[in-house]
């Protein structure tokens, strides 16, 4: 079994605002594409336009209705990919050291050569992050774009995520969550960050910010409201008189 080291000298992760979040899915195909273009080995995407698809995802979307007591109904998006634990089950539980918990930023990655498609970790996951390439029969997971993040020929800019680079609103962040003093630990702070099912006692490295309390001022007699005008111009306003005269 794979042993997690006492400590870590950081923990990058991601810190998600489920206020801002649009689920655009723009995190989900960024994802697939670079870890399917690039350094990563490939996501599998077997019959893609066939009757039985099947492929691999490191990054997932989901969405949930949720009415709060006192307030208006509500869309929640939730991305969830690999949270990168501190006290992760998925490395204590592999057989055969592929799962690794690496010391120097404290990202979770899987050495493929090693990997024997077993599951355990699959089983062992409380989030359902890790998910088996139904081609290559090993495990694959969101790996924080390391090839990105220390990579010297991209841009500064660029040294993120992909997820964190593409999202339109500004939803993702990224850095050093051990650090009290870093962007993203100051906004855990400043907006109440939570852990993902704490009550499993993984210690996620990835946070999430709750959504803002919506707008309750709402006009329950806008939709009897006579609109502002009744008279349609431009094309469609003569095409409209024309049908009236067939």
């Amino acid at each position: 079994m794979t042993t997690l080291p006492e400590t870590t000298q950081r923990k990058l992760g991601l810190v998600i605002d489920l206020d801002t979040c649009v689920g655009c899915h723009a995190c989900v195909t960024s994802c697939k594409g670079w870890n399917t273009e690039n350094e990563s080995a490939p996501l599998a995407d077997k019959d893609a336009y066939g009757a039985n698809p099947v492929g691999a995802f490191l990054n997932r979307i989901h969405s949930f209705e949720v009415k709060p007591e006192a307030a208006p109904a509500q869309t929640v998006h939730f991305p969830k990919s690999c949270l990168h634990c501190e006290d992760a089950p998925c490395v204590t539980v592999c057989p055969t050291g592929a799962s690794y918990k690496r010391v120097e930023d404290g990202i979770v990655l899987v050495n493929e050569k090693d990997c024997i498609g077993c599951g355990l970790c699959a089983w062992a996951c409380p989030y359902g992050a890790r998910e088996m390439d139904p081609v290559e029969k090993v495990m694959k997971k969101c790996t924080l774009c390391v090839d990105r993040i220390y990579n010297e020929n991209l841009p500064e800019v660029d040294r993120v995520p992909v997820c964190v680079r593409t999202c339109p609103s500004g939803a993702r962040h990224f850095g050093d969550l051990g650090d009290p003093d870093s962007d993203v630990s100051k906004l855990v702070a400043e907006r109440g960050g939570f852990d993902l099912m704490p009550e499993q006692g993984t210690k996620p490295v990835n946070k999430y910010l709750p959504p803002r309390p919506k707008d309750q001022d709402i006009d329950v007699l806008a939709p009897f409201l006579e609109p502002v005008t009744t008279a349609q111009g431009g094309f469609l306003g003569w095409l409209d008189r024309a049908l009236e005269k067939v």
